[in-house]
């Protein structure tokens, strides 16, 4: 703690940070919150399947099909995410979806590996009116990650996951994971290794039911962890030296920085 009156670098850094963010809410053009970034909760709302793949070049067009997910209220250009990934729906034939899938998101997530009839997670964008059950998703898969193992533990299935380990410094013990769009509770962490307990109701109504050792998994960590690390880094952020590969933020780096006193 400081005294009334005086602040760390840190604190300074932060009060301009919000400063400047209430600076650009207050400037820009008033816009419903529909039309604002889509974001979600985590909370599966039904499984689908992808029903057709139809290649564009390097890019991707994907049909999802699913019987339960209401599509009565979506919309040419409404975004869902699949799997973790926000799509943004480009026809609606009936059944489901179809979605451009772009070499990036198939660079970086499961979707581009999915054959025709592998069942996905599906949850709508969020509204402003609904219940924030999960917690904040952007539907930016940040990697992938893999199924180490998975056993029996009471009623629950325990599930072992290892994450790359560029990822690996963002999970924490009882933190925020979403995994192929569903919100969990990160229950231990080893390393580049973390356990899940999953639930009989979220593994009836989310697709952990049929994954196995070996299976790839869409990973985005908590973004209060990304933007926390940016704002911990200050004008450091933009040194080359403190890339996302770098590994970042360290015991010197914060001692340096006045972070630490020892």
């Amino acid at each position: 703690m400081t005294a009334w009156g005086k602040q760390t670098p840190s604190q300074t850094y932060l009060k301009n940070f919000l400063k400047v963010c209430a600076d650009v809410l207050q400037s820009r053009p008033r816009k419903p919150l529909a039309l604002l970034t889509p974001m979600f909760t985590g909370i599966v709302q039904a499984i689908g399947s992808i029903a057709a793949r139809e290649p564009r070049g390097v890019d991707l067009r994907l049909r999802v099909r699913s019987d339960d997910l209401d599509l009565s209220d979506v919309q040419l250009g409404d975004s869902i995410a699949t799997n973790g990934v926000c799509l943004t729906v480009v026809a609606l034939p009936g059944d489901g979806y179809w979605a451009d899938v772009s070499k990036e998101t198939l660079d970086f997530t499961t979707l581009g590996q999915l054959p025709v009839d592998a069942p996905v997670n599906l949850e709508k964008a969020l509204r402003a009116s609904d219940r924030l059950g999960g917690h904040i998703v952007s539907g930016h898969v940040d990697g992938v990650g893999t199924v180490v193992s998975r056993h029996r533990d009471g009623r629950s299935e325990r599930f072992r996951l290892r994450v790359p380990a560029e990822l690996a410094r963002y999970i924490a013990h009882k933190g925020s994971i979403c995994v192929d769009g569903t919100s969990l509770t990160v229950n231990k962490v080893e390393g580049a290794e973390f356990e899940l307990n999953i639930v009989p109701h979220t593994l009836e109504n989310t697709i952990f039911s049929h994954y196995t050792p070996g299976s790839s998994v869409n990973l985005e960590v908590d973004v209060v962890a990304r933007y926390l690390e940016r704002l911990i880094l200050g004008i450091n952020a933009a040194d080359l030296a403190f890339s996302e590969k770098s590994g970042a933020i360290t015991i010197d780096f914060l001692k340096n920085s006045g972070f630490l006193k020892l």
